[in-house]
């Protein structure tokens, strides 16, 4: 893992962060289909000492308790974008529709794994060699593509795939060049992990760590946790765009891998509350932990839903910079997960 900034987020040595991360990857969880995922976020917290809870809509709400503290809400979300199998063709492919925001431009050609068997498969489209000039020209639509799982006719994809089952994309976490990770469901596996770290702290605090569903199709899971849990604050953590490579002028960059955690001012669903922005910049400045703004206010996350939850809560989003997110292959580099630990950490340390 990345270099620690402090001795708060120290308490696990590097190959089980590793192991932990890898983990929390690989796990399936499609919005509305979070169960493998849910299962080992419930295993890891209980492991921590927390007391865990669920709630009807399938969140996992870990929490520690202190009697008179302030009442604090820890958000990161467990689905991932993917893919629902709606029905097959005649000749044996699955239909499917997607499941979060996901851009047709990167899934010609992709393997998936399909179902709770974890089926291979290929998104497939009409061969380049084979293609008419106007089909060469038009944007592709998601239902111009097909999962191909090797089946012979409907009948026998349906029988191996039944329509209702999820997909998500078959990329394994792997690290590589100088400190980054490659893997699918970086948004927002990242911000499950530090959840995770963070409740190996014994923190000055009512701590609810909530992971959250249904976040990709409409912040739905953070909506219900925090009209329950009602807290003081809120924050959330979150996989963001960073949009830093190629022929992008900085200007247009929304954050950069390598250069620590992003803060948010401002995305289309909510605004950070100015006070608790500034005590976060104000930390990470004190205790030298990488940091930058997060410049662009477009996407939203479960801040949204926090922040207008019940009589209303002060929040405000960290995130670890994202390469082609919400694709197969999300980038980021390991320093920025540190660095969105550490500035939690940090923070709620110093804030009784």
């Amino acid at each position: 893992m990345g270099r620690l900034i402090t001795k708060l987020i120290s308490s696990v040595n590097e190959t089980e962060n590793t192991e932990l991360l890898k983990k929390l990857l690989e796990a399936r969880g499609v919005s509305g289909d979070e169960g493998e995922i849910r299962k080992l976020i419930r295993e890891e917290a209980e492991k921590r000492g927390a007391k865990v809870e669920f709630d009807a809509l399938g969140n996992v709400i870990a929490s520690k308790e202190k009697e008179g503290k302030k009442r604090v809400l820890l958000d990161a979300h467990m689905d991932e974008v993917g893919f629902l199998i709606t029905g097959a063709t005649g000749d044996g492919c699955l239909k499917y529709q997607p499941v979060g925001g996901i851009d047709t431009r990167v899934l010609v050609g992709r393997r998936v794994l399909v179902g709770k068997e974890k089926l291979p498969g290929v998104i497939g489209i009409t061969p380049i060699h084979l293609a008419s000039e106007s089909e060469m020209e038009t944007p592709l639509k998601h239902k111009d593509l097909a999962i191909d799982i090797g089946a012979s006719d409907k009948a026998g994809a349906e029988s191996d795939c039944a329509p209702g089952s999820t997909a998500v994309f078959d990329s394994p976490p792997e690290l590589f060049g100088q400190n980054m990770l490659v893997s699918r469901a970086l948004d927002d596996r990242v911000g499950c992990y530090t959840l995770l770290r963070i409740l190996e702290l014994d923190l000055p605090v009512s701590l609810f760590c909530v992971f959250a569903v249904q976040e990709e199709t409409g912040l739905r899971g953070a909506q219900t946790a925090a009209h329950r849990i009602r807290p003081d604050i809120g924050l959330a953590f979150e996989g963001t765009t960073a949009n830093d490579i190629g022929d992008v002028k900085h200007e247009k960059m929304v954050c950069e891998c390598g250069k620590g955690v992003a803060i948010s001012f401002m995305d289309r669903v909510s605004i950070s509350n100015p006070r608790l922005r500034a005590a976060l910049i104000e930390t990470a400045e004190a205790n030298g932990i990488p940091h930058q703004m997060r410049r662009g206010t477009a996407g939203g996350n479960d801040a949204g839903a926090i922040q207008r939850a019940a009589s209303a809560v002060p929040t405000c989003t960290l995130s670890v910079p994202v390469r082609y997110i919400h694709g197969a292959n999300g980038v980021c580099c390991l320093a920025d997960i540190d660095a969105q630990a550490e500035l939690a950490a940090q923070y709620l340390m110093k804030n009784e």
